[in-house]
């Protein structure tokens, strides 16, 4: 299925049923499983793609890594608002690169890359336990980064760290 569908489905579901889909997000440890995969195949691609030349302006990329310990204090809506704003920024650099690269693989990459991180930007805008919308406000420890690969890096460890555990909480309270 083409990258990004299926989150698209099953944020469109979403809208449709209430929480019954993004339920089965978090609940199906085979999905988040899944976009692990294809964050490695992209990266992996990549990374095969003709030299790619340095971004000329640096993309500006969040700091992902956490820890742990720090991260189980935290509230799922404070969870879920950081690992937004990581997003946000993410898909900012995307945006910002695809516009320096021309070259074919590289650009077809970033395109898949943003299909992906945009679809689980709108699919956590949706996941919201406080009233209001959301509002970018926050500013993520960040680092500059001119290598495309960078970029990629950066969006495998978002979605195997941060995401990962913020669904496994979520899955703690969802899936009984």
């Amino acid at each position: 299925s083409p990258p990004g569908l299926l989150l698209l489905t099953s944020f469109l579901l979403h809208m449709e049923e209430g929480h019954a889909s993004s339920t089965r997000l978090v609940c199906d440890n085979r999905l988040i499983q899944k976009y692990i995969g294809e964050a490695k195949d992209m990266e992996k691609r990549v990374g095969q793609c003709q030299v790619l030349p340095a971004l000329s302006c640096p993309a500006v990329l969040p700091l992902v890594d956490f820890s742990l310990q720090q991260w189980k204090s935290k509230s799922n809506e404070t969870k879920r608002r950081e690992i937004l704003c990581d997003m946000a920024m993410l898909v900012g650099a995307v945006v910002g690169a695809q516009g320096q690269v021309t070259e074919a693989c590289g650009a077809r990459q970033l395109s898949q890359l943003y299909q992906h991180a945009n679809s689980f930007l709108l699919l956590l805008q949706t996941f919201s336990w406080e009233a209001g919308p959301w509002e970018p406000g926050c500013s993520p420890r960040s680092m500059e980064q001119t290598h495309i690969t960078g970029i990629f890096l950066t969006y495998r460890q978002l979605v195997q760290g941060k995401l990962r555990f913020f669904f496994h909480d979520l899955a703690k309270d969802l899936c009984k």
